[in-house]
């Protein structure tokens, strides 16, 4: 089967940063599915996988965790799936990646894809939804009120992937303000296109300008990116009480500040339940199913922004150099192999 992996991390400028592979067809046991992959999208994930992790001497490190494809074989203990279900999924970092013709993936981490949208749209979303519903759901527990907070959320890097599909939920499923940070005219424009009822300036002092909203100090702030820059001033601003969530991998965190007003700190990683099977590891699936009917009655919508063709290195190299850059707004998309 074609896929696509490296052998060396480094660099994306180097000519063997990706390159297109011949790989055996896995076989699917136990919960298993396989999956024929149709569609990917890139995440942050894998360039910072790509750029940091050697592969095992000699072996070729396959990226990639967001598929839409269908299910053409089940391992022995799988029950959810039969061959020809479409599903979408983010995988399992533990493991093999997306990126490849073919693909094994734990069935309790999969969802029936959405029947309203093409296969690239859809694969913008897995991973990114995962992340949002489980920090803002699972995590921050968003539809439980802090005592005397503004019912808000402040959402830093809201024109991200994350960022993007976290608007959407939280207008779709909650009745909360949705305050989301953006600086350029156009990630500005997206992001109320997207629902956000506020959009305030990252690269200017928060506090002062969610002051000026008039709403009161939110309870909850959901940082997407630069959360050690931004996290005495998530402190200064948010309830007391509040809960402040995080996705990225800050060099430090002071969390000091947070200590007077009691507020709790909530770390969220999608890949948790799947590398440790923990208990609730079929919760992901029940999401996605969920996310998957928001899709198919137009209560939210995907999150692509750039198709970059079919699934091979070089529009890999393509798109690993655009998220690099910090300039990517929504999802970069691929479909199909040559």
């Amino acid at each position: 089967m074609k896929a696509i992996g490296y052998f060396e991390p480094g660099s994306i400028d180097r000519d063997d940063a990706l390159v297109d592979l011949e790989l055996a067809t896995p076989t699917a046991t136990g919960h298993d599915l396989l999956v024929k992959v149709e569609a990917v999208s890139v995440n942050p994930v894998d360039y910072k996988i790509r750029q940091n992790r050697a592969p095992a001497e000699g072996q070729a490190a396959v990226l990639g965790w967001d598929a839409v494809g269908e299910v053409v074989a089940v391992g022995d203990s799988a029950s959810r799936f039969s061959p020809g279900d479409k599903v979408w999924y983010a995988g399992d970092i533990s493991r093999a990646g997306t990126n490849s013709e073919y693909h094994l993936v734990d069935e309790r981490i999969v969802g029936h894809a959405p029947k309203s949208v093409p296969a690239a749209q859809a694969a913008a979303l897995p991973l990114t939804t995962l992340t949002a519903f489980e920090m803002l759901f699972d995590r921050l527990r968003v539809t439980e009120p802090v005592p005397g907070a503004a019912p808000a959320v402040l959402i830093i890097g809201g024109a991200g992937g994350v960022g993007s599909i976290a608007i959407q939920l939280l207008r779709a499923l909650t009745d909360l303000t949705v305050i989301a940070t953006a600086s350029r005219p156009e990630t500005r424009a997206w992001v109320e296109a997207l629902g956000a009822h506020h959009v305030v300036d990252h690269r200017r002092p928060l506090p002062a300008q969610i002051e000026a909203l008039g709403i009161g100090q939110p309870g909850f702030v959901f940082s997407t990116t630069h959360s050690g820059q931004y996290a005495e001033q998530v402190a200064e601003l948010v309830a007391p009480q509040g809960r402040f969530g995080l996705i990225d991998d800050p060099e430090t965190l002071n969390v000091l500040p947070f200590k007077t007003k009691a507020a709790s700190i909530h770390w969220e990683l999608m890949f948790t339940r799947a590398l440790f099977t923990t208990a609730d590891l079929d919760r992901q699936g029940k999401i996605l199913d969920r996310v998957a009917g928001l899709l198919d009655t137009a209560m939210i919508q995907s999150t692509a922004t750039e198709a970059f063709g079919t699934i091979n290195a070089a529009n890999l190299k393509r798109a690993h150099a655009l998220l690099e850059s910090g300039k990517a707004r929504g999802k970069i998309v691929l479909e199909g192999f040559a």
